[in-house]
């Protein structure tokens, strides 16, 4: 008896159905759902009501910022408040940063503890431009020439007090920075003894 072959086309089409069942049933998603891009993989999309809290949330975030803006503004105010008394006081530990440590402590002491013309400017510059206002050639030209004499000894003060200054700090702190602390002193003399800030905590006359 002679056997029959089997088609081909019969076989191709078996092997297509056995490849394509899996595929078909494999659960159907819908392509037009959108993914929220902070949701963790794997998760589902949020709902309406879920987004919604979320926004709400945000507003909510946004007074907290107005209540940190309004502490940090308490905070300012209050170093500001603690600033104004160290510079009354002296106190080390609330002192602007230019006013810190014992170099610059030490160029005030040296400064308040004796007499300097620079402190004397402004008092005798309002003299000076008084009597250069009067109508007369002789007082106007004593004032001109009380005008140079004060600047001039102004400049002497103020090279001897910046040298003087200086051997003393290299002598006392050898080992800590001292840029700028001869010219603090310096712009300190320019200004009236009860005016200086940080009050003067020596006397005139007083080693510092």
């Amino acid at each position: 008896m002679q056997a029959h072959p089997v088609p081909l086309v019969f076989v191709f089409r078996s092997r297509a159905k056995e490849e394509k069942a899996p595929a078909d049933k494999a659960p159907v998603t819908d392509s037009k759902q959108t993914r929220d891009p902070q949701a963790p993989k794997g998760r589902p999309t949020p709902k309406r009501s879920e987004a919604q809290s979320q926004r709400r949330s945000v507003a909510n975030s946004s007074l907290t910022r107005k209540e940190a803006a309004k502490r940090a503004r308490d905070e300012r105010r209050a170093q500001m408040e603690r600033q104004r008394q160290a510079l009354a006081s002296g106190d080390e530990r609330y002192l602007p940063v230019r006013d810190k440590g014992p170099v610059r402590r030490f160029a005030r002491d040296f400064v308040d503890s004796r007499f300097s013309m620079a402190e004397w400017f402004l008092p005798l510059a309002v003299v000076i431009l008084v009597l250069s206002m009067i109508r007369m050639p002789a007082v106007q030209n004593i004032a001109l020439l009380l005008w140079l004499f004060v600047i001039i000894l102004i400049v002497i003060d103020s090279i001897v007090i910046g040298i003087r200054l200086k051997k003393q700090l290299n002598a006392r702190f050898p080992d800590q920075p001292k840029r700028g602390a001869v010219a603090y002193a310096l712009m300190r003399t320019l200004q009236m003894r009860r005016l200086r800030l940080p009050k003067p905590q020596v006397k005139r006359g007083e080693r510092p």
